[in-house]
């Protein structure tokens, strides 16, 4: 029987604690049900194994004992004890209350958009309610809570599910930095263009009437690029958050596995891990670039129109040999 915190402590409750006993079968089984889920698997001093996953950590002892703390209610830590010992698939998402999680559809999500390194990449992912069941007892979910590694075995496992689609689409650095630069360039637009792309690829393997979109502009820009590509009866939403949706959490682990892979190509071509983000380590990354090989060649790697390109490059007086203009205020909206 699991062990319930002291209802009447003053420690403040951030976790919620469970201790259970298993025999040694019980172990084994609890530990490959986790990495069934492709939980990251850390390192506790002591501990037989140790997995952390969405709102849980996993902690298992020679002795026998697991314990097992979350961020979420009792009964979903009960539930991750249960469905390890029982074998039982107890997923922790509710169909009567999301209903439309698991219809088919198609879920449309981007990935490095805010990082000065890399290109924007889009993807669509299209499933029906079998691949669904499956990424969630896997535990496919919103990627910015997902370590590299992990991303990859997941994006891997979606594209090898039966009946999935998984299409992505992106600019090489050149031409992303040739668009980007024009007078009237606009990234919003420019995510609208990659993302009909991708999700026109995808609906002529796997058709589907509706998608959801994670909303990055107010404005309906994918919409009015599938009408101009003559994509007719198919309607896409979006909303923001929209990776709670088990298809566009897919979709977002496929698009940051794509930005993952390129980021790789181009480190090894820097001949140094090339830095995510666009923060101080990014910007100070891209001023060693400059002064290493030239301005020029900071657009093989970087998204000149971002301030930071012009600040590194203007710091390094070299606008006379990479001219950027003066960016502009930032205007897009944010969620």
């Amino acid at each position: 029987m699991a062990k319930k915190p002291d209802p009447d402590s003053d420690e403040p409750k951030k976790l919620t604690t469970y201790t259970i006993k298993l025999d040694d079968a019980q172990m084994q089984k609890l530990q490959a049900a986790c990495a069934a889920k492709y939980w990251e698997e850390v390192e506790v001093p002591y501990a037989r194994f140790a997995f952390k996953g969405p709102k849980v950590n996993v902690t298992a002892y020679t002795s026998g004992k697991v314990v097992v703390a979350g961020k979420e209610t009792e009964d979903f830590v009960q539930n991750v004890i249960e469905a390890a010992v029982t074998g039982e698939a107890k997923l922790g998402y509710d169909e009567v209350h999301h209903p439309e999680w698991f219809e088919p559809h198609a879920g449309l999500d981007e990935s490095g958009k805010g990082d000065l390194f890399g290109p924007v990449v889009t993807a669509t992912v299209v499933a029906d309610k079998p691949a669904i069941d499956a990424w969630l007892t896997a535990g496919v979910r919103d990627s910015k809570t997902i370590v590299d590694a992990q991303i990859l075995k997941l994006d891997e496992l979606i594209r090898a599910t039966p009946g999935a689609v998984a299409e992505t689409c992106y600019c090489g650095m050149a031409k992303y930095n040739e668009l980007m630069l024009k007078p009237r360039a606009n990234l919003n637009r420019l995510l609208a263009w990659q993302h009909a792309i991708a999700l026109e690829k995808a609906l002529q393997k796997k058709w589907v009437p509706r998608g959801l979109l994670d909303q990055f502009t107010k404005e309906p820009l994918v919409q009015q690029e599938l009408v101009r590509r003559g994509v007719a009866k198919f309607r896409l939403d979006m909303r923001t958050k929209a990776e709670s949706d088990p298809v566009v959490a897919a979709a977002s682990i496929v698009a940051r596995a794509e930005y993952v892979r390129l980021m790789h190509e181009l480190s090894r071509e820097f001949g140094d891990k090339l830095q995510k983000g666009a923060g101080a380590s990014a910007k100070a990354q891209a001023a060693h670039l400059v002064e290493k090989f030239g301005a020029r060649a900071l657009g093989r790697f970087a998204k000149l129109h971002f301030r930071t390109a012009y600040e590194v490059v203007a710091a390094a007086g070299k606008l006379d040999e990479l001219p950027l203009p003066v960016p502009r205020e930032k205007t897009e909206w944010k969620h």
